[in-house]
C-alpha cells in the first residue's frame, strides 16, 4: 500500500517520540500495519529514551485536553503512557480516574491550551522589516522569528525573502540555536508551509513534510483568524521591532544578524519570564 508523505512522517513520529505502538498507530491512521511496519524499518532510527519528571498533574491539563481534542478515542493507558513520557510521576489508576473526570470539560479548552509544557511547542512567523539595499538592489528585509511556548526564549534571523528554502533554512538555524528540537512547530497558514486548507483539512507544502519527516516534528498550523493561537511569537514580533530593530543602525545583512543574535542572547533572554516575573526568561530556558 502507497501512503502519502505526510501519514509517512506522522507514523515516523508516533512511533519514535509518542511512543504509539503499531496496533494504535494503525487504528488512528486507519493505515494497515503491515504498512506502518513497512514504514519502520526503513527508517532504522532506536526509538529515544525519555525519562519522566516528577511534577503535579497541573501542568499536564492543556496537554491532555488538547491530546484528546484531536483524539478523543484515545485510550487513557495510551494517554497515560504519553503523559508519563513527558514528566507526570503519578500512577496508572488515579491517572484514569482523572481523564474520567476530564474528559467531557471541553469548556475549559480554550483557556488551558495557552500553556505549554517545556519543550513542547514553539511558534513561528514572518515580520517585514521595511528593505534594505545590496549595491543598487532594494531588497525586502524579513525577519524570521521563532519563539519557545515554554520558556519564550527567541530566535530571530534576517532573510532577504520568505521562500521556503530561507523559512528551513531558519528552522536549523533555530534548532541549532536552542540546541533540540520541539514535539510541535505552530504557525501561520503562510504559502512556505500550507499549500491549501479547507477547514481542518491541510495540504502541507511537501518541503516543510519532509523536513519535518527529517527532524520527528509536528507541523501545526494555526485555524485560520484564529490568532491567539501564535500569539507568543506575535507579541514577540511586536517586542522586536520597539526593543530591537526601532533607530537600529547595521552595515549589512550578515552585521545586522550579528547584532540580532547578540540581543537574542542578551536583553531578549534577560528580561522577567511572564510565568514568574522573578526569574529570567533565559533561566527558564535553562531548565526547559
Amino acid at each position: 500500500m502507497t501512503i502519502s508523505q505526510e501519514k509517512e512522517a506522522n507514523i515516523l513520529r508516533y512511533y519514535y517520540v509518542e511512543k504509539w505502538r503499531v496496533g494504535t498507530i494503525s487504528r488512528m491512521l486507519n493505515v494497515h500495519h503491515s504498512t506502518i511496519k513497512r514504514v519502520l524499518s526503513s527508517n532504522g532510527v532506536k526509538p529515544p529514551t525519555v525519562l519522566p519528571k516528577p511534577s503535579m498533574i497541573e501542568p499536564y491539563l492543556p496537554f491532555i485536553l488538547d491530546t484528546l481534542d484531536i483524539y478523543p478515542n484515545l485510550t487513557a493507558s495510551r494517554l497515560f503512557a504519553m503523559v508519563k513520557a513527558r514528566g507526570y510521576p503519578g500512577a496508572p489508576d488515579h491517572f484514569r480516574h482523572l481523564i474520567s473526570l476530564y474528559r467531557p470539560k471541553r469548556s475549559a479548552e480554550a483557556y488551558l491550551r495557552l500553556k505549554s509544557l517545556p519543550g513542547e511547542q514553539v511558534q513561528v512567523d514572518w515580520a517585514h522589516f521595511g528593505t534594505i539595499t545590496i549595491g543598487r538592489a532594494v531588497r525586502p528585509l524579513m525577519g524570521f522569528v521563532m519563539v519557545l511556548s515554554y520558556s519564550r526564549k527567541t530566535f530571530l534571523r534576517f532573510y532577504l525573502n520568505q521562500r521556503v528554502p530561507s523559512f528551513l533554512a531558519g528552522y536549523e538555524a533555530a534548532f541549532n540555536y536552542f540546541g533540540g528540537v520541539p514535539r510541535v512547530v505552530r504557525s501561520d497558514n503562510l504559502k512556505a508551509a500550507v499549500q491549501e486548507r479547507q477547514g481542518n483539512a491541510i495540504l502541507f507544502n511537501p518541503m516543510l513534510l519532509a523536513f519535518a519527516k527529517h527532524y520527528r516534528f509536528e507541523p501545526r498550523p494555526a485555524a485560520p483568524y484564529r490568532g491567539n493561537e501564535k500569539g507568543r511569537v506575535e507579541r514577540n514580533i511586536r517586542y522586536i521591532r520597539d526593543n530591537f530593530f526601532a533607530a537600529r543602525t547595521y552595515t549589512d545583512l550578515d552585521d545586522l544578524n550579528a547584532q540580532a543574535l547578540a540581543w537574542c542572547e542578551g536583553s531578549a533572554s534577560m528580561r522577567p519570564w511572564p510565568e514568574d516575573r522573578s526569574q529570567s526568561v533565559d533561566a527558564a530556558f535553562k531548565e526547559e
